[in-house]
């Protein structure tokens, strides 16, 4: 029998519920405290962690998250995987809202963020491959659940990730749809790069939940973006049981 796997789900908005009544963990890290305590929740054989990126109630901003301590308490908590879901604007068709993209790229445009733990003299110097940011073993069972459910999920996808908090402007949009970005978000740099890092099994589930800056007329407002997001977290939420059920078959041999 295979080692019982452990998943962590990262996510914020539309994943609250996975708070409720459970059992906390509380992690200190040589980074200071991370977002929030870990959730853990029992769906044996496969235990799952969930870290409210932005704390709870929902308070850091993209720029402030300590995404270092976050990554950090998620492997000292027994993390073999990482499924992080963020919400992100659609520079392009066909990553309209709604839409749910497993990302393979990324482009970097944020600033002064704590982006990795050789930061000292007194660290290890690590030079991690980033060719592929997402390319692992979640990523691909994450595409195999989406197919096994039905649930449409575009096979790719480059995130723009900007600083935040405020949403971009027009120009922004335009240079990043040129760069080669498919998405634009906040939060996916410098999470991906600190769990390449630490040997952590990332994947990112991007869910849109509105058209970037310019793409259309309509100007932008929380609300409206909170409302869109409700039925494609719903699948997010259907994702995630299944890729669980996949990681359970993979431990008791039933593939």
């Amino acid at each position: 029998m295979s080692r019982i796997p452990t998943l962590a789900l990262v996510g914020g908005t539309g994943l609250n519920h996975l708070r409720e009544n459970r059992e906390t963990i509380r992690i200190e890290t040589p980074y200071g405290p991370p977002s929030a305590d870990i959730q853990v929740i029992e769906t044996a054989p496969v235990r799952l962690l969930f870290l409210a990126r932005h704390g709870i109630p929902h308070r850091y901003p993209p720029h402030c998250v300590n995404y270092r301590a976050n990554m950090w308490a998620l492997r000292k908590a027994g993390a073999d995987h990482v499924l992080a879901v963020s919400a992100v604007g659609g520079v392009c068709e066909p990553y309209g809202p709604g839409t749910l993209a497993v990302p393979d790229q990324l482009i970097d445009y944020s600033w002064g963020r704590q982006h990795t733990y050789s930061d000292s003299g007194d660290v290890d110097l690590v030079h991690v491959d980033f060719t592929r940011p997402y390319d692992g073993p979640l990523r691909r069972i994450l595409l195999k659940a989406a197919k096994q459910t039905g649930i449409d999920v575009l096979d790719g996808g480059c995130i723009g990730v900007f600083q935040g908090p405020r949403l971009e402007s027009a120009a922004e949009i335009r240079k990043a749809g040129l760069d080669g970005c498919h998405l634009a978000g906040m939060t996916s740099l410098p999470e991906t790069s600190l769990a390449r890092e630490l040997g952590l099994d990332y994947a990112g589930l991007a869910v849109v939940s509105n058209w970037g800056a310019g793409v259309t007329s309509e100007l932008l407002s929380e609300e409206d973006i909170a409302e869109t997001l409700k039925e494609p977290m719903a699948r997010v939420r259907q994702l995630v049981s299944a890729v669980i059920e996949i990681l359970r078959q993979q431990v008791t041999g039933n593939e």
